[in-house]
């Protein structure tokens, strides 16, 4: 349900009776969001982006312009989708042979980051904090925290929470330059050391 008091919708987008959109949501130009997506609070949408029904996007969530998010595509809370990224929903597509009963699920974790006119083939998880470079093409999961490029995608480091590159000492461990959270890995598994 929406209420219009609390959201801003663009005169020249369209919300389809039943896509749900929590408050403090803003719809920009030519954005079409079909029924039954669902839409956290806080949200940007920006100009000629596309909502497939049973799409759910979390709160605080960046879609930049002309990105489609196609049914089965999860966004957690906070991330980016940078402008004009690309998901797919299945591995086989033909015209002739349609295969909406063969759709895969497509994960996007908190806060990460998906660079402009990257490809996300479905199926996949992108991890929390993770950082897909422009241009890149992810064709298999993306660890939390990891930073990936090229086509296909693969991992070239790490990033911190706030998006700056952090580096692992002999001990395993990092600490970001910039906002000095720290981080241990093991076995190529990152995680963020609170305290």
């Amino acid at each position: 349900m929406i209420k219009k008091s609390e959201t801003f919708i663009h005169p020249t987008a369209v919300v389809d009776d039943g896509a749900e959109i929590g408050a403090g949501t803003t719809i920009w130009h030519f954005a079409h969001i079909s029924p039954e997506a669902v839409i956290g609070r806080d949200v940007n949408i920006g100009q000629n982006v596309y909502i497939a029904r049973g799409a759910i996007i979390g709160n605080g969530v960046k879609i930049q312009n002309n990105v489609s998010v196609y049914d089965g595509v999860v966004v957690e809370d906070y991330a980016f989708l940078g402008p004009s990224c690309v998901f797919t929903n299945v591995r086989t597509p033909r015209s002739e042979f349609p295969r909406k009963d063969h759709f895969e699920k497509t994960r996007v974790g908190r806060g990460a980051t998906i660079g402009a006119n990257a490809t996300i083939i479905c199926g996949t998880t992108l991890g929390q904090y993770s950082f897909v470079a422009a241009g890149a093409v992810v064709t298999k999961d993306v660890s939390d925290f990891a930073v990936v490029m090229g086509a296909p995608a693969r991992p070239t480091g790490w990033a911190c929470m706030c998006g700056v590159s952090i580096e692992f000492d002999r001990s395993e461990q990092a600490e970001c330059p910039e906002c000095r959270r720290r981080y241990l890995r093991e076995n190529d598994t990152v995680r963020y050391e609170k305290g």
